[in-house]
């Protein structure tokens, strides 16, 4: 193991090999700011275009499918570039990495402010999740290598706030960028506030992180990452589009050629194991119980919830006439009552452990079936004040069922698989919140096209109701596929 040097411990020229622990890194507090930063601007870019998305609409054009593609279009190229964005810092060096794509990230974050088309637009949406994945894992990876195990706890816990904050305040945030039209930008702002926070952490990253030793040893697996990525595609895709395009038979091809990809991926990660070769996806992991029942559940508990956030910010927005900064304000209760959760359930997670995550998603059935009940009950009349008790119902359950989700999925995996296994749930983290992007966006503009509804409120009722119902199904699937995961978490889980 190799540290920094003693004359200047904190000097960002020092090397350590790559998943060592520097603990006498003097800046590795700075040097966490710095990674929150990358987490903030990855949480607030994930959760601000669902609340710009009408006013982008309005202002370049593309319809519902834009609002769909801005969100799924980001997340996919997260979950692609999240399979080989970790293996890239062990290869080249996790401070680079991270350098590269906290440059990138910001690049496109400008670019996608000055777009002039929804074309344009959802490209650099496209390379700004992709430059994500490359910066985001070089984060974990640098604070496993700077703080020593008894400051690491310490480190990792930080992300929560970050994260609470980030849920909380984000939708506001971009609502009120949004509305106040600063220097005439409008929804340009949400993503031109990136460039200051990444610039700042750029200069302070060249000064604070420390470089780690490349291993050349390693390379990328690239031919399981392009299966991965082209099934995400074959998957999403004709979900958004179909509808659009009175769904050809095309269409149903190539969702059936996603399913045969991810069937096709695991057989030839076990090939190329019993060949020797390197894989993506450890692929003993195929045989665990907890973890392929992790996968789908996973699909199925983030894609009800980033499929929820986009169905409710436009029917607040398109149906019941919210300006962006008052749909930002309307999720308030459901975001702070995940934060409650998150907090609730960590002194309950090692006592109860999966039976925790079960009250947890029986609240949020709960609280999408009391959503739909204050639609049908208030008519006319919904508001904030009518819809908040059923979403802190439902964010309540979502923060119990998700704070202990990965750590219990990853006690079904040995200790050598768990990278692999921890790397492959985070991807499917945004795969299924796609996912969710794409069937509940799907269901709620298919019954808006046919609802019999006499007032235009009514008419948005319906499809919020309708998409509520399927994103409670997809709750009641993950509350079966719960079963399929270990009782309790890791003695030493923490930092997934």
């Amino acid at each position: 193991m190799s540290s920094t040097a003693s004359e200047d411990p904190g000097a960002a020229t020092a090397t350590a090999p790559a998943g060592t622990v520097s603990a006498a890194y003097a800046l590795r507090w700075p040097a966490l700011f710095v990674i929150l930063a990358a987490e903030v601007m990855d949480l607030l870019d994930a959760l601000v275009t669902s609340i710009a998305g009408p006013t982008i609409v309005r202002d370049l054009g593309g319809g519902g499918t834009l609002i769909q593609w801005l969100a799924a279009g980001y997340t996919v190229a997260m979950a692609t570039g999240l399979l080989i964005g970790g293996r890239l810092g062990d290869i080249h060096g996790r401070r680079r990495m991270f350098l590269i794509g906290m440059a990138g990230f910001t690049a496109m974050s400008l670019a996608c402010a000055l777009s002039q088309s929804p074309g344009m637009l959802l490209t650099f949406r496209v390379l700004q999740g992709l430059l994500g994945a490359v910066m985001l894992p070089q984060g974990l990876g640098l604070i496993k290598e700077m703080f020593p195990p008894h400051e690491a706890a310490k480190a990792f816990g930080a992300f929560g706030p970050i994260m609470g904050l980030s849920a909380v305040g984000g939708p506001i945030l971009a609502g009120w960028l949004v509305d106040v039209d600063l220097f005439g930008w409008g929804w340009r702002t949400i993503f031109a506030i990136n460039v200051p926070i990444g610039l700042t952490a750029l200069v302070f990253g060249l000064r604070v992180l420390p470089a780690s030793r490349p291993d050349r040893r390693l390379h990328v697996e690239l031919t399981s990452a392009a299966i991965a990525s082209g099934s995400m595609f074959l998957l999403i895709f004709p979900l958004i589009q179909g509808r659009e395009l009175d769904w050809p038979a095309w269409c149903f091809v190539m969702l059936a050629g996603g399913l045969v990809g991810f069937v096709l991926l695991a057989r030839v990660e076990v090939l190329r194991d019993r060949a020797g070769l390197v894989t993506l996806i450890t692929p003993s992991l195929f045989r665990k119980r907890a973890f392929t029942g992790g996968l789908a559940a996973g699909m199925a508990l983030f894609g009800a919830l980033m499929g929820m956030s986009i169905v409710f910010t436009l029917f607040v927005q398109l149906g019941l006439g919210f300006s962006p900064l008052k749909a930002g304000l309307a999720g308030i209760g459901q975001a702070a009552a995940m934060v409650v959760g998150f907090v609730v359930s960590q002194p309950l997670n090692a006592r109860f452990g999966r039976t925790l995550m079960h009250v947890g998603e029986l609240l949020a059935g709960a609280g999408f079936a009391l959503f739909v009940l204050t639609l049908h009950l208030a008519g006319d009349a919904v508001g904030i004040g009518t819809m908040t008790p059923a979403l802190a119902v439902l964010g309540l359950g979502m923060g119990l069922t998700m704070a202990p989700f990965f750590d219990i999925v990853l006690a079904g995996v040995d200790d050598r698989e768990s990278g692999s296994a921890s790397g492959a749930m985070t991807s499917v983290q945004q795969l299924g919140g796609a996912f969710g992007i794409a069937v509940l966006g799907t269901v709620f503009f298919d019954v808006l096209s046919g609802s019999g509804a006499t007032s235009r409120v009514g008419v948005f009722r319906d499809a919020a109701g309708t998409a509520m119902w399927v994103a409670a199904a997809m709750i009641g699937l993950t509350f079966v596929l719960t079963f399929l995961l270990p009782r309790r978490a890791r003695e030493d889980a923490g930092g997934h």
